[in-house]
């Protein structure tokens, strides 16, 4: 539920600070997952946050083997994987920090990546906590940021990745749209709050794909599999906002992770 605008405020530096990027289907092996070397890279989409059971030795990037990469390696078993993806990663994070595991003998590459560099935190804080027009403007300078800085920033990413893993297979995923349009929501956004994010959305992904594209990477859509289990579908795979558990809002569930983000991957190999 939304809180009144007002009594939201005192609120809104902690949902700044550390809203970011950051019922599972049974997986199934995939036969050519044999002798395959996986790494995985990326965000929170990637990390798994939203989906629980973190590993606390990977401390503030909050891994967990609910996330897709984990549950597609226990699946298929390869022959070796490397979790590097981080809550909160921009693309030079993951340049600077992620890919150390990557070599010539990499198989297999997965990454979600964009959503923090383009300010999915700010986007959110402003819709939550702000009017109708603040969050329809600030979608706007988002999109716009997505048009002219985020191409050359995904850019030095998938270069990085193609030169450190010259015959490896990368499949970029992209982000679900958050809202079902005149969906079961009470109270919170507004349609047209809601419209404009999951237009952000599909803004971001179309951008993404064309830039995987381009380097010959292969894009995998998840808003089919988010389809009808968005928030105010009744059947969400994505938590909405969360006042006791900030970082999780805006995340996919565990049943995000096994029913969206791995079929996605495992139908892109």
């Amino acid at each position: 539920m939304k809180l009144p605008r007002a009594a939201a405020l005192p609120l809104s530096l902690l949902l700044g600070a550390t809203l970011a990027l950051t019922g599972a289907a049974t997986a199934q092996a995939d036969s050519t997952a044999a002798a395959v070397d996986y790494v995985a890279l990326g965000d929170s989409y990637s990390s798994g946050v939203g989906a629980g059971a973190y590993d606390s030795s990977s401390g503030d990037c909050k891994r967990t083997p609910r996330a897709y990469p984990a549950l597609w390696a226990a699946a298929n078993s390869p022959s070796s994987f490397a979790f590097t993806a981080c809550s909160g990663a921009r693309t030079n994070d993951v340049t600077a920090g992620q890919l150390a595991p990557l070599s010539a003998a990499t198989d297999l590459v997965s990454i979600t990546i964009g959503g923090n560099d383009a300010g999915f935190a700010d986007v959110m804080t402003t819709c939550v906590l702000e009017s109708e027009a603040n969050c329809v403007a600030r979608v706007n300078q988002a999109k716009s940021y997505v048009d002219s800085t985020l191409p050359a920033r995904l850019d030095s990413v998938y270069q990085a990745i193609r030169s450190k893993a010259p015959a490896a297979r990368v499949v970029v995923l992209g982000y679900p749209r958050f809202y079902r349009i005149g969906g079961s929501c009470l109270a919170g956004l507004t349609e047209n709050e809601r419209r404009a994010i999951n237009g952000a959305a599909d803004h971001l992904n179309t951008a993404t794909a064309k830039r995987a594209a381009d380097h010959g990477y292969t894009f995998a859509d998840v808003v089919p599999a988010f389809t009808g289990h968005e928030i105010c579908s009744g059947s969400a795979w994505l938590h909405s906002v969360n006042w006791l558990n900030i970082g999780e809002s805006y995340h996919p569930t565990a049943s995000g992770q096994s029913g969206g983000y791995l079929p996605a991957f495992r139908n892109a190999l």
